[in-house]
């Protein structure tokens, strides 16, 4: 069925108020990307709920119509997961930002897909609890985009991704069903479909809540702070740390590039003439800290560290990670562009992994800035670029797909934390035989049968790979041998 976009509008006014349709250019422009912006659409329109009914009505009226629909929450994702659908509606759900209620005795909150992350853990801060996940952007991003994404953080190592963090969701179905995944005890029978639907990029249905797992905040936290000489040193005492049974609360990789417009942008007191730092938190009781801080300091030393040196306090601790997480928006302040890469390695692979992307960096011309999550070998290398010299953002795209292939060849994946959206999507070919993509797409049948919940995302059809396939076998750039099955 088609439908004019005037009559479409007609029909959303008479769920919404005039000022929650938006339709004009002008309106629509600020939601035509996510945070990987070299991708841009605009909607046929979009839309702003404030209630659960009117995400129900919206995704009715949408389903009968057969109308796209992307759902959004602060557009902070890194994989063009949000990018609209040029026939279909946004729908944003940035108005659903109450925490509905703190349950301190089962250290549970239950909030609305809009509210940020940070403002879950400043709720809860004086009952000396805190909801673990703390991705770089958690100042902004909301927790309905970490579920869809499986967001982490740099504290994922110990405490897990958001699937591990939360307990239950609410979700609206294309049919504007309303469903509850999980439940109120810490198990449920049956199928773990909240697993399912955690990391599903917007496929499967529309998330209107989410009960949350709080943890007590440990009675210390310390950081420290080693610098290396050498980038492969550094990911060697990565291995070396876990390898001696620590698992530190954070442990995070930062190369010279990273260091240097981090330090320029926070003023952490980095080392700025390493060629890469580590930044290893310890936590738990005082007792427990100072034993492993003790430890950690001799196996950083005997890993080759030019220098290791201890926060004095909980202010010099808090600026370490400052630096840390706000290396994303610094490197920006270096380069025209740069494209925010995402790849999950095995630990041991880190070394062979940075010299190869170093030998490509050369050979491509294009710098990367290094950062890590990595006490699990999930990579964000940024690779700076600029998108007004023609070819340029194509030679980084090109680039960034040899980076996730190599993912995958070395045992690791193409996505840690920021979902495959639009970017990654080529990968999934390489990553998954087509039986496995079939199964993919069943899930996807049993929860949106007409295929209208952010379409053409994640989940490649198996024609996309057969000409992905054939396209690297012609260009010579057959980078993985599981491309010749198609």
């Amino acid at each position: 069925m088609s439908i004019e976009r005037n009559q479409l509008i007609q029909s959303l006014l008479q769920i919404l108020p005039e000022k929650s349709v938006l339709h004009t250019p002008e309106d629509m422009h600020p939601y035509e990307c996510d945070g990987l912006s070299a991708y841009r659409k605009l909607p046929l329109v979009v839309v702003l709920p404030t209630t659960v009914e009117q995400v129900q009505d919206i995704l009715r009226l949408c389903h009968s119509l057969e109308v796209p629909v992307v759902a959004r929450g602060a557009g902070t994702g890194l994989s063009g997961g949000a990018l609209p659908n040029e026939q279909g509606v946004l729908l944003g759900l940035g108005k659903f930002k109450q925490i509905l209620e703190i349950n301190a005795e089962q250290r549970t909150a239950r909030v609305q897909p809009g509210v940020r992350n940070l403002a879950i853990s400043q709720a809860v801060d004086s009952l000396g609890l805190y909801y673990a996940p703390d991705p770089s952007s958690q100042i902004a991003c909301t927790i309905g985009g970490n579920v869809a994404e499986n967001s982490g953080g740099v504290h994922c190592l110990k405490y897990g991704l958001t699937v591990h963090n939360i307990q239950q969701v609410k979700i609206v179905t294309m049919e504007g069903d309303l469903l509850t995944l999980g439940n109120s005890g810490l198990d449920s029978a049956g199928y773990d479909l909240l697993a399912l639907f955690t990391g599903s990029e917007g496929l499967l249905g529309v998330i209107v809540e989410v009960t949350v797992k709080l943890l007590p905040k440990p009675e210390r936290a310390q950081v420290v702070l080693a610098a290396f000489d050498d980038v492969v040193k550094a990911g060697a005492a990565v291995g070396n740390i876990i390898a001696a049974g620590i698992i530190p609360a954070g442990l995070e990789m930062m190369d010279k590039l990273a260091i240097k417009a981090a330090e320029d942008f926070v003023h952490a007191g980095y080392p700025v003439d390493a060629a890469a730092i580590l930044l290893c938190e310890l936590d738990g009781t005082n007792a427990e800290v100072s034993e492993y801080i003790l430890r950690v300091r001799d196996i950083l030393n005997q890993s080759g560290a030019t220098e290791v040196r201890t926060a004095k306090d909980e202010q010099e601790r808090m600026i370490f990670w400052k630096g840390r997480k706000s290396a994303f928006p610094a490197v920006g302040r270096i380069s025209p562009d740069y494209y925010c890469m995402d790849g999950t390695i095995p630990r041991k692979q880190l070394p062979r992994v940075l010299e190869t992307m170093d030998k490509w960096s050369k050979e491509y011309n294009l710098p990367v800035a290094n950062v890590f999550h990595a006490g699990d070998g999930n990579l964000h290398p940024l690779i700076l670029y600029d998108a007004n010299k023609p070819g340029e953002l194509e030679r980084t795209e090109e680039f960034g797909g040899r980076i996730l292939e190599l993912c995958v060849e070395v045992g690791g994946t193409i996505t840690g934390e920021h979902g495959v959206g639009m970017e990654k999507i080529n990968q999934m070919c390489v990553q998954f035989q087509p039986a496995e993509l079939e199964q993919f797409h069943a899930v996807k049948h049993a929860f949106d049968e007409r295929g209208l919940l952010n379409p053409g995302k994640a989940v490649p059809t198996l024609h996309r790979c057969a000409e992905f396939g054939a396209m690297h076998v012609h260009h010579g750039k057959l980078s993985h041998p599981e491309l010749e099955r198609f």
